[in-house]
Protein backbone atom coordinates (compact mmCIF):
# COMPACT_ATOMS: atom_id res chain seq x y z
CA UNK A 1 0.00 0.00 0.00
CA UNK A 2 1.10 3.27 -0.94
CA UNK A 3 2.45 5.77 2.00
CA UNK A 4 -0.54 8.28 1.11
CA UNK A 5 -4.12 7.52 -0.46
CA UNK A 6 -5.04 10.09 -2.88
CA UNK A 7 -8.86 10.41 -2.47
CA UNK A 8 -8.91 10.89 -6.22
CA UNK A 9 -7.32 8.03 -7.25
CA UNK A 10 -8.98 5.47 -4.97
CA UNK A 11 -11.71 2.81 -6.59
CA UNK A 12 -14.48 2.14 -4.23
CA UNK A 13 -12.74 -1.47 -3.76
CA UNK A 14 -9.92 0.38 -3.44
CA UNK A 15 -11.43 2.31 -0.35
CA UNK A 16 -13.03 -0.87 0.86
CA UNK A 17 -10.00 -2.32 1.31
CA UNK A 18 -8.21 0.41 3.21
CA UNK A 19 -11.23 -0.03 5.77
CA UNK A 20 -11.17 -3.47 5.79
CA UNK A 21 -7.34 -3.41 6.73
CA UNK A 22 -7.87 -0.47 9.30
CA UNK A 23 -10.51 -2.47 10.79
CA UNK A 24 -7.33 -5.62 11.03
CA UNK A 25 -4.57 -3.02 12.27
CA UNK A 26 -7.18 -1.90 15.20
CA UNK A 27 -8.67 -4.58 16.41
CA UNK A 28 -12.65 -3.44 15.87
CA UNK A 29 -14.76 -4.68 13.03
CA UNK A 30 -17.56 -1.46 12.47
CA UNK A 31 -21.05 -1.69 11.91
CA UNK A 32 -21.30 1.54 10.82
CA UNK A 33 -18.68 1.50 8.70
CA UNK A 34 -19.75 5.56 7.59
CA UNK A 35 -17.73 6.00 10.91
CA UNK A 36 -14.55 5.09 10.44
CA UNK A 37 -14.63 6.16 6.59
CA UNK A 38 -14.87 9.59 8.09
CA UNK A 39 -12.43 9.21 11.08
CA UNK A 40 -9.69 8.86 8.08
CA UNK A 41 -10.86 11.33 5.81
CA UNK A 42 -8.65 14.64 6.16
CA UNK A 43 -9.73 18.07 5.18
CA UNK A 44 -7.84 18.17 2.09
CA UNK A 45 -10.22 15.71 0.41
CA UNK A 46 -13.53 16.44 2.10
CA UNK A 47 -16.27 18.12 0.43
CA UNK A 48 -16.95 20.11 3.74
CA UNK A 49 -14.98 20.72 6.91
CA UNK A 50 -17.86 18.73 8.29
CA UNK A 51 -17.46 15.50 5.85
CA UNK A 52 -13.58 15.08 7.60
CA UNK A 53 -12.22 13.54 11.05
CA UNK A 54 -11.71 17.25 12.59
CA UNK A 55 -14.83 17.18 14.56
CA UNK A 56 -14.36 13.33 15.92
CA UNK A 57 -10.56 14.49 16.50
CA UNK A 58 -12.38 16.32 19.45
CA UNK A 59 -14.70 13.50 20.29
CA UNK A 60 -11.61 11.26 20.41
CA UNK A 61 -9.34 13.40 22.48
CA UNK A 62 -11.86 13.94 25.21
CA UNK A 63 -12.51 10.09 25.48
CA UNK A 64 -8.96 9.51 25.63
CA UNK A 65 -8.39 11.72 27.94
CA UNK A 66 -11.24 9.95 30.13
CA UNK A 67 -9.67 6.07 29.68
CA UNK A 68 -6.33 7.37 30.46
CA UNK A 69 -7.12 8.79 33.53
CA UNK A 70 -9.21 5.79 34.61
CA UNK A 71 -6.34 3.63 34.20
CA UNK A 72 -3.70 5.55 35.95
CA UNK A 73 -6.60 6.15 38.88
CA UNK A 74 -7.00 2.14 39.25
CA UNK A 75 -3.17 1.16 38.77
CA UNK A 76 -1.55 3.46 40.53
CA UNK A 77 -3.41 4.40 43.80
CA UNK A 78 0.06 5.71 45.73
CA UNK A 79 0.79 8.19 43.24
CA UNK A 80 0.01 11.80 43.77
CA UNK A 81 -2.54 14.42 41.91
CA UNK A 82 0.29 16.27 40.00
CA UNK A 83 2.17 12.80 39.36
CA UNK A 84 -0.93 11.31 37.56
CA UNK A 85 -1.29 14.51 35.65
CA UNK A 86 1.99 14.64 34.46
CA UNK A 87 1.58 10.84 33.09
CA UNK A 88 -2.16 11.61 31.45
CA UNK A 89 -0.36 14.91 29.73
CA UNK A 90 2.23 12.95 28.49
CA UNK A 91 0.53 9.74 27.50
CA UNK A 92 -2.30 12.00 25.59
CA UNK A 93 0.25 14.26 23.61
CA UNK A 94 0.61 14.81 20.57
CA UNK A 95 3.76 12.89 20.25
CA UNK A 96 2.77 9.88 21.68
CA UNK A 97 -0.29 9.83 19.42
CA UNK A 98 1.83 9.96 16.37
CA UNK A 99 3.78 7.21 17.56
CA UNK A 100 0.94 4.85 18.01
CA UNK A 101 0.03 5.76 14.74
CA UNK A 102 3.21 4.99 13.39
CA UNK A 103 2.91 1.82 14.69
CA UNK A 104 0.16 1.04 13.71
CA UNK A 105 1.19 1.94 9.89
CA UNK A 106 -2.27 4.09 10.11
CA UNK A 107 -0.14 6.94 7.51
CA UNK A 108 -0.73 4.05 4.86
CA UNK A 109 -4.53 4.76 5.86
CA UNK A 110 -5.14 8.18 5.52
CA UNK A 111 -7.45 9.70 2.91
CA UNK A 112 -5.93 13.10 1.55
CA UNK A 113 -6.47 15.54 -1.29
CA UNK A 114 -3.85 15.83 -4.14
CA UNK A 115 -1.61 18.63 -2.81
CA UNK A 116 -0.68 17.00 0.53
CA UNK A 117 2.34 14.80 -0.33
CA UNK A 118 3.71 13.73 3.28
CA UNK A 119 1.90 12.65 6.18
CA UNK A 120 2.94 14.55 9.46
CA UNK A 121 2.74 13.51 12.88
CA UNK A 122 0.55 15.96 13.66
CA UNK A 123 -1.94 14.27 11.21
CA UNK A 124 -1.07 10.83 12.16
CA UNK A 125 -1.79 12.09 16.15
CA UNK A 126 -5.32 13.43 14.85
CA UNK A 127 -6.60 10.31 13.10
CA UNK A 128 -5.67 8.45 16.37
CA UNK A 129 -7.94 10.72 18.12
CA UNK A 130 -10.79 10.41 15.23
CA UNK A 131 -10.44 6.71 15.26
CA UNK A 132 -11.26 6.51 19.23
CA UNK A 133 -14.01 8.85 18.71
CA UNK A 134 -15.70 6.44 15.61
CA UNK A 135 -14.72 3.41 18.04
CA UNK A 136 -16.78 4.89 20.52
CA UNK A 137 -19.65 6.61 18.23
CA UNK A 138 -19.99 2.62 16.91
CA UNK A 139 -19.52 0.48 20.06
CA UNK A 140 -19.85 2.65 22.90
CA UNK A 141 -17.43 3.76 26.41
CA UNK A 142 -15.96 -0.69 26.34
CA UNK A 143 -15.21 -0.91 23.09
CA UNK A 144 -13.57 2.16 22.95
CA UNK A 145 -11.69 1.91 25.97
CA UNK A 146 -10.46 -1.58 24.77
CA UNK A 147 -9.52 -0.07 22.04
CA UNK A 148 -7.31 2.60 23.52
CA UNK A 149 -6.17 -0.12 25.85
CA UNK A 150 -4.32 -2.46 23.21
CA UNK A 151 -3.41 0.41 20.93
CA UNK A 152 -1.64 1.89 24.09
CA UNK A 153 -0.66 -0.88 25.65
CA UNK A 154 3.32 -0.04 25.42
CA UNK A 155 3.23 3.56 26.17
CA UNK A 156 1.01 2.27 29.16
CA UNK A 157 3.50 -0.18 30.29
CA UNK A 158 6.04 2.69 30.62
CA UNK A 159 4.06 3.97 33.31
CA UNK A 160 5.66 1.60 36.07
CA UNK A 161 7.82 1.87 38.78
CA UNK A 162 10.69 0.49 36.75
CA UNK A 163 10.59 3.38 33.95
CA UNK A 164 14.21 5.19 35.01
CA UNK A 165 13.68 7.45 32.52
CA UNK A 166 10.26 8.26 33.34
CA UNK A 167 9.80 11.36 35.08
CA UNK A 168 13.02 12.99 33.42
CA UNK A 169 11.00 13.38 30.43
CA UNK A 170 8.09 14.99 31.84
CA UNK A 171 10.24 16.98 33.42
CA UNK A 172 12.05 17.98 30.61
CA UNK A 173 8.44 18.47 28.33
CA UNK A 174 7.28 20.49 31.37
CA UNK A 175 10.27 23.26 31.18
CA UNK A 176 10.23 23.40 27.47
CA UNK A 177 6.68 24.00 27.73
CA UNK A 178 7.53 27.16 29.82
CA UNK A 179 10.14 28.26 27.65
CA UNK A 180 12.47 27.43 30.73
CA UNK A 181 16.42 26.07 30.92
CA UNK A 182 17.64 22.68 30.53
CA UNK A 183 17.21 20.58 34.16
CA UNK A 184 20.87 20.05 35.58
CA UNK A 185 20.97 16.58 37.60
CA UNK A 186 23.57 17.67 40.23
CA UNK A 187 24.71 14.88 42.55
CA UNK A 188 24.94 16.54 46.01
CA UNK A 189 26.36 13.41 48.32
CA UNK A 190 27.08 9.85 48.10
CA UNK A 191 27.65 7.72 50.65
CA UNK A 192 27.74 3.69 50.82
CA UNK A 193 30.70 1.15 49.93
CA UNK A 194 31.68 0.98 46.24
CA UNK A 195 29.91 -2.17 45.26
CA UNK A 196 26.64 -0.88 47.09
CA UNK A 197 27.03 3.20 46.07
CA UNK A 198 23.97 5.48 46.76
CA UNK A 199 23.63 8.98 45.57
CA UNK A 200 21.73 11.80 46.13
CA UNK A 201 20.44 13.75 43.41
CA UNK A 202 18.98 17.12 43.00
CA UNK A 203 17.69 19.04 39.99
CA UNK A 204 18.67 22.37 39.22
CA UNK A 205 16.46 24.55 37.00
CA UNK A 206 18.36 27.86 36.25
CA UNK A 207 19.09 29.40 40.03
CA UNK A 208 16.18 27.00 41.94
CA UNK A 209 17.47 23.41 43.00
CA UNK A 210 14.54 21.66 43.99
CA UNK A 211 14.64 19.13 46.76
CA UNK A 212 16.74 15.85 46.21
CA UNK A 213 16.22 12.37 46.35
CA UNK A 214 18.17 8.81 47.26
CA UNK A 215 18.93 6.08 44.92
CA UNK A 216 21.06 2.90 44.43
CA UNK A 217 22.08 4.28 41.15
CA UNK A 218 23.08 8.08 39.64
CA UNK A 219 19.68 6.96 37.07
CA UNK A 220 17.21 5.91 40.11
CA UNK A 221 18.31 8.93 42.03
CA UNK A 222 17.47 11.34 38.84
CA UNK A 223 14.28 9.50 38.30
CA UNK A 224 13.21 10.56 42.01
CA UNK A 225 14.69 13.90 42.09
CA UNK A 226 13.06 14.77 38.69
CA UNK A 227 9.15 13.30 40.17
CA UNK A 228 9.84 15.61 43.75
CA UNK A 229 10.78 18.81 41.51
CA UNK A 230 7.08 18.18 38.90
CA UNK A 231 5.26 17.75 42.20
CA UNK A 232 6.64 21.04 44.03
CA UNK A 233 6.05 22.56 40.42
CA UNK A 234 2.34 21.94 40.23
CA UNK A 235 2.11 22.82 44.26
CA UNK A 236 2.78 26.54 43.61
Amino acid sequence: MSNNNNAAELTQADREQVLLTCEERIGYDFRDRSLLRRALTHSSCAVTRLDCNERMEFLGDAVLGMVICDYLYQHFPDRREGQLTQQKSHLVSRAVCAQVASRLELEHMIFVGRGLQAIPDSLKAAVVESLIAAVYLDGGDQAAGDFILRAFAPELENCSEGDAENYKSLLQEEIQRDGSLVPQYVIVEERGPDHAREFHMAVQIGDQRFGGAWGRSKKEAEQKAAMNALDTMHAD
